[in-house]
């Protein structure tokens, strides 16, 4: 049994459905003040939009875009104690555009870092095991950062927020220190030391590195934001498995009934970032989910699709489609995090719907 010291997940990441109004509206029913929130338009095309509130509420960035950081003070323009507020532009609050928000609890605006070689500031919830870490390059291969968690992260995302050439660089646990992969592009695990990667995480710091120029993780004078994820028994889960190519895929075994789920297969490229969530299930009340976005491409409205099918269970989720994005003869990466623990320290189990 997995027992863990978060008993309620939503009270550190939680999915928040709502619709626009074309003006201005709080968003509420959050469970917290998010310091991180990610929206997507479900019934339009539309960009996938970061915003956090170490950078700044305003500040807006892309998973499915290169661009540099700007500022859009029509967008979302404040979190506050039970979410968020959006105003009036179309890709946050677009009328009768339904939307997607996915929202994570980091520590505020954050602190500042000394650990490493470079500062930093720090947003850290080291009970869930996230941090918001801000930096500025200083140009210096293998250059170390400091991200607040205390524990070594398996998960770690960067964005050059000056420089729009760059995609978020990803780091995953389970494909290591020699290469990384991108959130706008499709392509498998590799070696992209031109741009460069983040490597080595220990209990306190990460490493950037790159051979001929590190514009992406560490270039001299640019701004930097990194999102750090540390794993936690029975509330978050990253790892890998193979596919089988099969409708009775493979089960993934997570300690916990999943709220959000994120895969993308690593080995064999082309292949997208597929997202899912409990809130946009395809049948209320059911385990079925194949409702679901892609981080890399503002191109599609959410979809149902058969062959991407997974059924969120008490204990992980199962691939029940045969995609090549899901279930191919590919390995596969993903991110978990919980909707409730098998079993928390209430010694309440969970069961599938």
């Amino acid at each position: 049994m997995a027992y863990t010291t978060i008993n309620k997940s939503s009270l550190h990441m939680n999915t928040k459905l709502y619709t626009g109004n074309g003006s201005t509206q709080s968003i509420t029913g959050v469970g917290f003040q998010p310091d991180w929130t990610w929206i997507k338009p479900r019934s339009t095309a539309g960009n996938h939009r970061i915003t956090d509130a170490v950078r700044g509420a305003t500040k807006q960035i892309y998973t499915d875009l290169t661009n540099a950081e700007n500022t859009n003070t029509n967008g979302l323009t404040a979190f506050g104690t039970d979410g968020f507020t959006v105003g009036s532009d179309g890709g946050y609050n677009g009328n009768g555009v339904t939307f997607a928000s996915w929202n994570w609890k980091a520590n505020g605006a954050g602190s500042s870092n000394t650990d490493g070689s470079i500062n930093s500031t720090v947003s850290a919830n080291t009970t869930s095991g996230f941090s918001i870490v801000s930096y500025t390059g200083n140009g210096t291969n293998g250059a170390t950062v400091g991200h607040g968690l205390g524990v070594t992260p398996d998960m770690m995302i960067v964005k050059n927020r000056d420089n729009g050439s760059y995609a978020f660089t990803v780091y995953h646990k389970s494909t290591g220190n020699s290469g990384a992969m991108f959130w706008g592009f499709t392509d498998a695990f590799g070696d992209y030391s031109n741009a460069g990667y983040l490597r080595n995480p220990n209990s306190s710091t990460f490493e950037t590195y790159f051979t001929n120029h590190g514009n992406a993780i560490n270039a001299s004078g640019d701004k930097y934001i990194t999102y750090c994820f540390a794993e936690k028994t029975g509330y978050s889960k990253f790892g890998s498995y193979t596919g089988n190519n099969n409708a009775d895929g493979t089960f993934v075994y997570t300690g916990f009934k999943p709220a959000f789920v994120m895969i993308k297969d690593f080995s064999e490229g082309s292949s997208n970032w597929v997202m899912y969530d409990d809130k946009r299930s395809a049948v209320p009340d059911a385990n079925i989910n194949n409702r679901i976005v892609y981080a890399n491409t503002s191109a599609d409205y959410e979809i149902a699709s058969g062959s991407r099918t997974i059924d969120t269970l008490s204990n992980g989720f199962k691939l029940r489609g045969n995609s090549g994005d899901i279930n191919g003869t590919a390995s596969y990466i993903y991110m978990a995090f919980a909707a409730a623990p098998l079993v928390g320290t209430n010694n309440v189990p969970c069961t599938a719907r």
